[in-house]
């Protein structure tokens, strides 16, 4: 289960990707918006499969 601030932190990051979407369309429309979820696909994936995964300490 997540904690209070895990959440908040979680929410947050959710506000920004939106903020920045909405960025995008007042900057250039469908086609800005297009290139910009391809470039926050990549920054979640960057998360996602990062090495060593952010759970664990590096215990060396």
């Amino acid at each position: 289960m997540l904690s209070e601030k895990e959440l908040n932190v979680n929410l947050l990051d959710q506000l920004d990707l939106i903020e920045r979407l909405e960025m995008a369309d007042s900057e250039g429309g469908y086609e800005k918006i297009k290139r910009q979820l391809v470039f926050e696909k990549k920054c979640i994936e960057r998360k996602l499969y990062q090495k060593p995964p952010i759970t664990e300490t590096n215990k060396e």
